[in-house]
């Protein structure tokens, strides 16, 4: 039955990513850990910054780039009179100038900073102008233009304030620069400034307190493999550590196919209302999981007015 082949591990573990990795460190390091392939992070955390990591396996990496595009917490730490070519503590320091702003300017400035803005990505960065990365072309000596781009920063919370230094809570979208942040911080104090330390504590629904290290994960693989001597693993095997895919849209209502019409589920085709165990009107004004008879995860659909239909957005079994 389709949604039951291949023996590989489907789901997304909650990673704590290290300082000294690279997000792609983290994947390949588990490839070997979990003899598997099929492998994706969610969004790229600097070598330096800590924490929340989401990784997918399998048929979940479908929902990486889902994953990618959602809000995330950060708690930082902003260097007051340092500025820096990287804007964190990795780069050459460009600029050291006295703090002499009080405590009250230091809150209001950083108050200034929330909401939707434009904001000019770092040059050490991943992102590429005209197919080369602005990371590499820093290293070149070379600095281009680079395009700003709307980010929304829904709140900032200072946690404590010991000037120079001041650790703040971020709730940004996608695509903010939390050394750039506090860049423009210090630029707009005067004084300038720069990241000092970055630990992400939650990517969509995936948070701090879940979150497990490799060295933790590996511990877990070899004792399931040690007991059942498998040497392929599923999900059902590590049900503590693999969360299943679906916990990305559990916001969402559900519903299941009858068993007669399984296979119109399997092989990917819109749906008709009365095929479902259950619906009710108020699904046509969202996504909507849906299941199989066995209440195997399928996909996420949405409904078709025009057609009087479910048409899928994102499959996440195997089809037949």
């Amino acid at each position: 039955m389709a949604g039951s082949r291949g023996s590989m591990i489907n789901g997304i573990i909650n990673v704590y990513k290290e300082k000294g990795y690279t997000s792609h460190d983290v994947v390949a390091k588990l490839r070997g850990i979990l003899k598997q392939k099929r492998i994706g992070h969610t969004g790229t955390l600097d070598p330096e910054a800590e924490g929340v990591l989401p990784v997918c396996l399998g048929r979940a990496t479908r929902v990486c780039d889902m994953l990618t595009e959602k809000d995330k917490v950060y708690e930082a730490v902003l260097l007051l009179g340092k500025t820096t070519d990287t804007q964190d503590m990795t780069g050459t320091v460009l600029e050291e100038k006295q703090v002499t702003c009080s405590s009250g300017e230091v809150l209001e400035a950083i108050a200034g900073f929330t909401g939707t803005q434009e904001q000019i990505p770092p040059m050490y960065s991943a992102l590429k102008v005209n197919g080369k990365k602005l990371c590499d072309l820093a290293r070149a000596g070379i600095e281009v233009e680079r395009k700003p781009r709307e980010i929304t920063v829904f709140s900032i919370r200072v946690l404590k304030e010991e000037l120079p230094e001041v650790q703040m809570q971020v709730h940004c979208s996608k695509g903010t620069y939390i050394r750039t942040l506090c860049h423009d911080i210090g630029q707009k104090l005067g004084c300038g400034g720069c990241m000092k330390s970055l630990l992400r504590t939650r990517v969509a629904e995936f948070e701090l307190k879940d979150a497990v290290r490799l060295a933790e994960i590996e511990a877990q693989v070899q004792a399931v493999r040690g007991r059942e001597s498998q040497k392929e693993l599923t999900g059902a095997d590590l049900p503590g550590l693999v969360k299943n895919t679906d916990c990305v849209f559990l916001q969402y209502p559900c519903s299941a196919v009858k068993g007669e019409f399984s296979r119109l589920l399997y092989n990917g085709n819109a749906l008709k209302p009365e095929w479902l165990t259950e619906w009710h009107k108020e699904y046509q004004q969202t996504i909507l999981r849906l299941y199989d008879e066995n209440q195997l995860f399928a996909g996420i659909y949405r409904w078709d007015e025009k057609r009087k239909e479910l048409k899928p957005v994102r499959i996440f079994m195997d089809l037949s």
